[in-house]
């Protein structure tokens, strides 16, 4: 959205183009006249607030269920030997689809958002971005900061970045250094609990510690709360559930692909949509589902005086 703005400033600097209070419409700024050699040491004039227009497209407030794509990637690699590690290479994306996909997103007015920004729209206190989707990478590959990180952020998207607390550091994966820095570019993090259990087959008090330490140990890197969490392989059962509830997380994703319409009173159960990396860039765009309903808004920026923009000049 920042960067929506920027050009909008850039857009109406450039053709000359100033909203000053009281106008109803932008008009040419006209430079004043050069001034006589003598008034150069003198004050400049008291000047009006400077305002820029901009127009968003947004996802207006009062949806009880919105249609929300929430995209699923593990590593973003060069896929393994299906002999070898065919697992691996089910859950591996290359570098080069993950830049398709980011491409097109961004080409066709997508706009990543984290689950921070879909609790404000459920609460009533912000809009959504036209377009929104969440793109979530689970595990904390060392990967996820090597390769994924850097095609994000050449789009200036978020995502949403699932870590094993019990991995980090390990070979292979996220380093605490790592999980601090995607943390403040940004990237919302979530548990995915302390080893990556099935918790489905674990009793209450063995869930209860794999959901609570990993909360307590990814809180303690990034210093404020952690409340999204993925289930390990989607595997999941109403004391699972209950575990998140009591542990004070807020949402909870699976594996399962559809619905893609989520609310507040299935937020523990989120569906998503699993990005495998074998599929076409046109199956990839079929998944993401209809967009939901936008309308625009426009905003009045207040940006500089016309003489602090003459010195800027």
């Amino acid at each position: 959205m920042a960067a929506r703005a920027g050009v909008v400033v850039v857009l109406l600097a450039a053709a000359g183009y100033l909203l000053q209070a009281g106008d109803s419409m932008p008009k040419p700024y006209v430079s004043p006249a050069p001034q006589p050699q003598q008034a150069l040491s003198s004050q400049p004039p008291v000047a009006g607030p400077v305002y820029l227009i901009s127009h968003d497209s947004v996802v207006p407030l009062g949806a009880r269920s919105i249609r929300l794509p929430i995209l699923m990637y593990h590593y973003i690699r060069t896929p393994p030997s299906t002999r070898t590690d065919p697992l691996g290479y089910r859950l591996s994306v290359s570098p080069m689809v993950f830049q398709s996909q980011m491409d097109w997103l961004s080409a066709h007015g997508y706009h990543a958002i984290t689950f921070n920004q879909v609790r404000a729209y459920f609460a009533g206190t912000s809009a959504l971005p036209a377009k929104p989707v969440v793109i979530s990478v689970d595990d904390g590959y060392a990967d996820l900061y090597t390769t994924a990180f850097p095609i994000l952020q050449s789009h200036h998207f978020t995502a949403v970045a699932y870590i094993v607390s019990g991995f980090i550091n390990r070979a292979g994966y996220v380093t605490s250094d790592e999980v601090v820095q995607l943390d403040r570019a940004g990237i919302e993090i979530g548990s995915h609990t302390v080893s990556h259990p099935d918790l489905a087959h674990l009793s209450f008090a063995s869930a209860m510690f794999q959901v609570v330490e990993s909360k307590r140990v990814l809180e303690g890197l990034v210093g404020h709360p952690v409340v999204d969490f993925a289930y390990p392989s989607g595997r999941y059962d109403a004391e699972t559930v209950e575990a998140l509830v009591k542990a004070g997380y807020d949402t909870a994703v699976t594996t399962a692909d559809y619905p893609v319409a989520h609310s507040l009173q299935n937020r523990y159960t989120w569906s998503r949509v699993r990005v495998t990396g074998g599929e076409p860039l046109p199956a990839f765009i079929t998944s993401l589902g209809p967009s939901m309903h936008t309308v625009t808004t426009t905003h009045l920026s207040l940006v500089l005086t016309p003489f602090e923009l003459q010195l800027q000049t």
